[in-house]
């Protein structure tokens, strides 16, 4: 009997194919703060779920960018996280994230965590727009899909300004 073949997402990727941050077009930095630490000295593992939150919620929520059209909201359904290197205190970060794909109801983000030029935790997450009355996920509106369009992940291929077909029903 053959074992099941494993799929590697970008946030299990091995070593040797470590991101990059200039493939990452929206960045920004941030502080290591000691109450990011754990009894070991360096940041724990939840804090690193905070930082990636960051990078999202400052793109989707600042209203310059037009991601969120009223009556609609977006939820995180996964967020799958590669932890690369030790992150200590005092320090500041570089966060970086890019879209990875675009599906029928949601947006996948590439993010990466970078301390003194180390990718030290790479992610990756899924985000569903739904209705803010019914709160169903809702198609992708076209406004949404070309407002996304500069903050592809370098090596991704822009929508042809059609509604792109999603891989999976998400």
């Amino acid at each position: 009997m053959n074992a099941p073949t494993k799929v590697e997402t970008p946030a299990e990727a091995p070593a040797a194919s470590t991101p990059r941050l200039e493939d990452f077009p929206y960045r920004l930095t941030d502080n290591v703060r000691f109450a990011d630490l754990d009894p070991n000295q360096h940041v724990n593992n939840a804090v690193y779920a905070t930082y990636f939150e960051t990078g999202r919620v400052t793109l989707m929520k600042d209203p310059k960018y037009g991601l969120v059209p009223d009556g609609l909201a977006w939820i995180m359904v996964r967020l799958d996280i590669h932890f690369r290197a030790e992150l200590r205190w005092p320090g500041r970060i570089e966060l970086g994230l890019g879209v990875a794909r675009l599906g029928r109801t949601s947006v996948t983000f590439d993010q990466v965590v970078f301390s003194d030029g180390e990718c030290v935790a790479s992610a990756q997450a899924v985000t569903v727009l739904i209705d803010d009355i019914t709160r169903r996920p809702t198609p992708l509106t076209p406004e949404i899909i070309e407002k996304l369009q500069p903050w592809l992940r370098r090596g991704v291929k822009p929508a042809d300004g059609t509604h792109p077909a999603p891989a999976e029903a998400q």
